[in-house]
């Protein structure tokens, strides 16, 4: 496993110091906070060896909370992309519902089992490193769909032009619909591309992450469709769709 860089955003210091040394174990280089101001000034001044890989920030700071942290980083072109796993003692179906609607990687519930929230943070890395070695083996031509262009070889995704910023496992839902177009895509389906076997991953979690995507595609919204009943498809001709 890459020694990748992890910042531990966590004001209880007995949890920080167990994550960090479970990390550290594991080969990753943990960096601990205990307060989100000084992360988030780290970010905002890392040069490109030192910014995180990952963030594993705890909900409930203070100062500057979970979401709030959360909301900046998505909001920083620089920083909009980082992985980002929330920790927390709300465990809520509409909790993690809302923390994904912010664009939360990962819902860890406290109290958790370390080994476990490492071994999902390997596996993460070991999905994107997979899709990474795919694009560099893979040369695919760009996909043209209407309004949408999509690049998997250099990851770009345009509407009408602009780029649009999208994580790699939108671009690969986005590919899987694409060359399916016309075709239902269910959300077990969906289940397996995005987040594997996780068993806290309900279908309203995917909903909301389709919702997202949708939200980014902007004018290209128009050719992800909604199957009652059976999931999402992608259309199977520009001329298909409303404006």
């Amino acid at each position: 496993m890459t020694n990748y860089r992890i910042f531990i955003v966590e004001d209880e210091s007995e949890i920080a110091r167990l994550l960090e040394i479970h990390l550290k174990k594991t080969g990753f280089n943990p960096v601990v906070f205990t307060k989100s101001p000084e992360a988030w000034k780290a970010i905002l001044n890392a040069s490109p060896k030192t910014m995180p890989d990952l963030i594993l920030l705890d909900v409930m700071m203070p100062e500057m909370d979970g979401i709030q942290f959360l909301k900046a980083v998505r909001a920083n072109a620089n920083t909009q992309t980082l992985p980002v796993f929330f920790l927390t003692a709300c465990g809520g179906e509409e909790d993690r519902i809302g923390g994904f609607e912010l664009g939360a990687d990962d819902y860890i519930t406290k109290p958790f089992s370390p080994t476990e929230l490492v071994l999902r943070i390997k596996r993460f890395f070991e999905r994107r490193e997979m899709e990474r070695r795919n694009k560099r083996e893979e040369s695919k031509e760009p996909v043209v769909f209407g309004c949408l262009m999509l690049d998997e070889a250099r990851f770009k995704t345009t509407v009408d032009g602009e780029e649009i910023p999208i994580s790699a496992t939108e671009m690969k839902l986005l590919a899987e619909m694409i060359s399916l177009k016309g075709k239902a895509l269910s959300r077990r389906r969906i289940l397996e591309l995005a987040w594997g076997d996780m068993p806290n991953v309900t279908d309203r979690t995917i909903d909301t992450h389709v919702k997202r995507l949708r939200r980014k595609l902007g004018k290209a919204a128009v050719y992800l469709e909604t199957v009652r009943g059976r999931g999402y498809r992608w259309a199977e001709s520009p001329d298909d769709v409303n404006d």
